[in-house]
């Protein structure tokens, strides 16, 4: 197949290589293996005629846009599979093995302040921004193979143009966000000792009982730095995307790419775990983040450290921020 495309390539643009036309090979046809072995000596590079003082703009095929060419068509498509695909599977049996995270001691009834608004609203604007870049920039890897054959090619078109429009403009809520969020949270997420001992014990989703943590457990330090760090990886490539050619050619555009979009679905790989677990994986852990106030028995079984540390700072009459939980 690709012998037949550089093939028809040189019959309909007229490609022409000196070095076979001085061998007697007519003007403008030459054979697929002719062409391959002509690129092959000069650089890789297969080129057309042009009229125009850019002679780097006639060039067809070169080794760097092939290679670009196989990583998105190819590459890609296999890393992103493997990644995304494979972490739902993994969820799905995990969940099928192990069931809800139940809290042993059973709700309170009593709840203690776990994130403020600030934090939340800060928090939603970073997973709905990501939520919505995820899912249009998967649409732009695996759109043509799956939503197009079930929505047709106009209403494909139609989605994956508002999706490019949505995607660029949301991508600054999102590194708004990811700042934001490194400002309030990194003092409370870098790693220590406690961090080794939880993942020895498995977190607590596996075995009996819940390692000790602080305000952030091992497991929610690692989402932090990989929203952090791969958050400003994507910020960074993309928006050398997004304003192309400033300060740029067409390698580094190749390049950011490519670091775009394998830290693209490697981030969204992880945070399909991160939702798992603030979802349907734990009992009274979206409270965390949709209320902000905890029951006094989670905090105590997921974070029992920093819970000690809340309950203490209480005066006689109640702990700061806890409250009991309205009858229903």
């Amino acid at each position: 197949m690709r012998a037949l495309r550089y093939l028809l390539l040189a019959l309909a643009l007229g490609i022409t290589v000196p070095a076979l036309a001085q061998q007697g090979t007519p003007r403008g046809v030459v054979s697929a293996e002719e062409l391959e072995a002509a690129a092959l000596r000069q650089g890789g590079i297969i080129a057309g005629r042009h009229t125009i003082p850019d002679a780097a703009q006639a060039n067809l095929i070169q080794p760097e846009g092939k290679a670009w060419r196989d990583f998105h068509n190819v590459t890609l498509a296999w890393v992103g599979g493997i990644a995304v695909l494979g972490m739902l599977g993994v969820l799905i049996m995990f969940y099928m093995m192990r069931g809800k995270v139940m809290v042993h001691g059973g709700m309170s009834g009593r709840t203690i302040t776990r994130f403020n608004l600030l934090e939340r609203a800060n928090h939603w604007m970073v997973a709905g921004s990501f939520i919505v870049l995820g899912l249009t920039g998967l649409n732009l890897t695996f759109g043509r193979h799956i939503l197009l054959p079930v929505v047709g090619p106009y209403t494909f078109t139609a989605i994956s143009e508002w999706g490019k429009i949505a995607h660029n403009y949301l991508s600054f809520p999102f590194t708004l966000g990811i700042v934001v969020m490194l400002l309030l949270w990194a003092k409370d997420n870098i790693p220590g000792r406690l961090d080794i001992e939880w993942f020895k014990k498995g977190g607590g989703l596996v075995g009996k009982g819940h390692p000790d943590s602080k305000r952030f457990n091992a497991g929610q330090k690692m989402i932090f730095w990989i929203t952090v760090l791969g958050g400003a990886a994507v910020a960074v490539s993309g928006y050398l995307l997004i304003f192309p050619f400033m300060g740029t050619d067409v390698s580094d555009m190749q390049l950011a790419h490519i670091i775009h979009a394998l830290v693209s679905v490697l981030m969204i790989a992880a945070i399909l775990g991160h939702i798992y677990i603030g979802s349907v994986g734990m009992q009274g852990a979206f409270d965390a983040m949709g209320s902000g106030q905890v029951d006094v028995n989670w905090a105590k079984e997921h974070h029992n450290l920093w819970t000690a540390e809340q309950l203490a700072k209480r005066p006689a009459s109640g702990a700061p921020g806890a409250q009991a939980k309205p009858a229903e």
